[in-house]
């Protein structure tokens, strides 16, 4: 069962003295997150009365933290997303619903494990699969068939030495 509530980022510091927060965002672009009206923490929904894009962060300013002691109370605190609010382009997933799928060898068939992690690499993302040994496969259309979120797999083509 997917979540409803997904992991994006986190707020690393303050950013001036009112009350807005520097945010790490986890996902393909700042702007990403820069685009949500509302967001959550600690699982409550909190209001984002602005929010722009500086260098690789986010700096946000939430409804009722107006000043930097609010701000510093929320340093470190995971921000969500709710899925409904998110669209993603075709051919687009969460890393939260990647993780866990079972990957398959398109050639035989044959259950290689488990995607275990996505890495974010600057040329290309890398699934991370757990099985009988790690195999680190490019996410790259030579190399992935088939992601198959509902069925629960990804079917990976893969070379020689892999």
């Amino acid at each position: 069962m997917k979540n409803k509530l997904l992991e994006a980022g986190v707020i690393v510091n303050t950013h001036g003295v009112r009350g807005e927060v520097r945010i790490q965002p986890w996902a393909d672009s700042p702007d990403f997150l820069a685009a949500f009206d509302r967001l959550f923490i600690d699982g409550a929904p909190v209001r984002v009365l602005s929010a722009k894009v500086h260098k690789r962060f986010v700096i946000a300013a939430f409804e009722g933290v107006c000043d930097i002691d609010g701000a510093i109370r929320l340093k470190n605190k995971t921000v969500c997303i709710d899925r409904a609010d998110a669209q993603l382009d075709d051919g687009r997933h969460f890393v939260a619903d990647l993780v866990g799928l079972r990957a398959v060898d398109a050639e035989n068939g044959e259950e290689l494990g488990a995607v275990a992690d996505v890495l974010s690499l600057p040329s290309n993302d890398v699934y991370v699969i757990n099985g009988r040994r790690e195999i680190l496969i490019p996410a790259i259309p030579d190399f992935v068939i088939e992601i198959n979120v509902n069925e629960g797999f990804i079917r990976f083509r893969l070379i020689e030495g892999m």
